[in-house]
């Protein structure tokens, strides 16, 4: 039986599937879900080099925050032509436009409806599609680009379900075109040292790390504005797990060679009861009726922490909690036989042994040593562009020119899948009291033999310049 009948049975015989993780699922039929006996890789999409673009034309969906400054970005970069402009909301679109007067590019406004989306994916004028709409479309939208002949490159997470996530796996496999998960904290300067070092052998073998999303956004969840009809408020009702796994585990998949030597086997998780959200929303309503609807609603838990193991014994931990007045941190620490890394709380820091970490002289010496290739040929420009420091300028530009020269993307469509995974993941073993999970294979058992990704030397590619 194939995946896509086997749902449906089990959702006609009861076991209610809707958005995997939240409603009744019995762990056999999870186990049999997450299997790789469900899925036949028709082309194996890892190490691909697609027909290489002289330029590439760029199709924008969702102007709020993460789009608008993805306009400006792409548009600094050498090959780059910004072709169209989408949005729900026409007064978005024409300010995203309006960023571009006098410069070269000249977009055409999809908006105004709830498929101008699709008329762009449609359009001839389009390459790449970049998507940074809510959760929801992610994956319908990267599908939709690619059934259409165009690569996308999606905002996190690319799915929100683990049949989104097999479904953005087949046609990318079929359709052969890239799929790219923005995780563009594999593009922090930190992490693209440790990464390297990793690699190089400084720290002996990786054993355990350790990633989070602690990001206290209360006033923006619960504000009227910054979110598009208050979609980012509403994804945390009901969804009882780590709903944003990507920032933590992008760099740590990649330093572990997670879907190429190494796989996610299991994980469990856990969540605390929330006490933050429900109250902010009591306290909202006392003043504006407005909020009535969102008083004594079922909020995710202040705090989740998620534990994986993988195939070869080694240990992830990934923490999730945007509403507790905690100071900003996304962990990143890495633990080897030999030494360890840790980024938060800053600076970053390295030690080799249990007497404490390196001096500042010797870190600047590991900077010198350590520094990978792609910091030192865009890294500064990248600051001045900016993007949480730069680092959303790397990614946008790494892209741009693994396209332009005909190279493998560094974040694959079995990254994008399995990292938004841990999504569904983890709601389900939250709502069955922190039981394991086997992890999806999305490679269909090509990890053993593909070849790592982000090529942080750039020993093929390189040759595109911000501008």
């Amino acid at each position: 039986m194939d995946r896509r009948n086997f749902l449906k049975k089990a959702a006609i015989t009861g076991a209610g599937f809707a958005g995997f993780g939240m409603a009744g699922l019995s762990k056999e039929t999870v186990d049999r879900m997450v299997k790789n006996e469900l899925h036949v890789q028709r082309f194996n999409m890892n190490g691909y080099a697609a027909p290489k673009l002289d330029t590439v034309r760029v199709g924008i969906v969702g102007i709020g925050n993460r789009g608008y400054g993805g306009i400006g970005r792409l548009s600094r970069i050498e090959g780059v032509q910004i072709t169209a402009i989408c949005d729900i909301e026409r007064e978005r679109a024409t300010r995203g436009i309006e960023r571009l007067k006098d410069t070269r590019h000249s977009p055409k406004n999809y908006s105004g409806s709830e498929d101008s989306w699709k008329e762009m994916c449609e359009s001839d004028d389009v390459d790449l599609v970049y998507i940074c709409t809510p959760w929801e479309l992610h994956a319908p939208q990267c599908i939709y680009a690619m059934e259409n002949g165009k690569h996308a490159a999606v905002e996190l997470t690319a799915g929100k379900t683990i049949e989104e996530c097999w479904q953005l796996v087949e046609t990318s496999e079929r359709t052969r075109k890239h799929c790219m998960l923005l995780g563009n904290v594999c593009y922090g300067f930190f992490e693209m040292m440790v990464i390297n070092m990793v690699r190089q052998g400084y720290f002996g073998e990786i054993v355990h790390a350790e990633g989070a999303y602690i990001h206290e956004l209360i006033e923006h969840n619960f504000s009227k504005t910054v979110y598009h009809n208050m979609w980012r408020l509403n994804e945390n009702i009901g969804r009882h797990g780590n709903l944003y796994p990507q920032h933590g585990i992008g760099p740590i998949a990649k330093l572990m060679n997670i879907n190429s030597g190494d796989r996610m086997d299991y994980l469990v998780s856990m969540s605390s009861a929330d006490f933050n959200m429900g109250r902010h929303a009591e306290m909202l309503v006392a003043e504006d009726d407005f909020w009535k609807p969102y008083v004594g609603r079922d909020y995710r838990g202040n705090m989740n922490t998620t534990i994986i193991k993988t195939r070869k014994g080694k240990t992830i931990m990934l923490q999730h909690d945007v509403s507790s007045p905690r100071p900003y941190s996304r962990i990143f620490t890495v633990s080897g036989t030999d030494g360890t890394a840790q980024q938060w709380p800053l600076p970053g820091r390295i030690a080799k042994d249990h007497s404490g970490w390196l001096s500042q002289e010797e870190m600047r010496e590991i900077e010198e040593k350590y520094t990978p290739e792609i910091t030192k040929v865009v890294g500064e420009l990248a600051r001045q562009v900016g993007g949480h420091g730069g680092m959303d300028t790397i990614m946008d530009w790494r892209l741009i020119d693994c396209l332009r020269n005909g190279i493998p993307l560094d974040i694959d469509v079995y990254d994008s899948a399995l990292w938004s995974a841990i999504g569904p993941l983890s709601e389900w073993s939250v709502s069955n009291r922190s039981h394991s999970v086997d992890v999806p294979d999305f490679t269909a058992g090509k990890w053993e033999t593909n070849e790592p990704g982000l090529d942080l030397n750039l020993e093929r590619g390189g040759t595109t310049k911000i501008i």
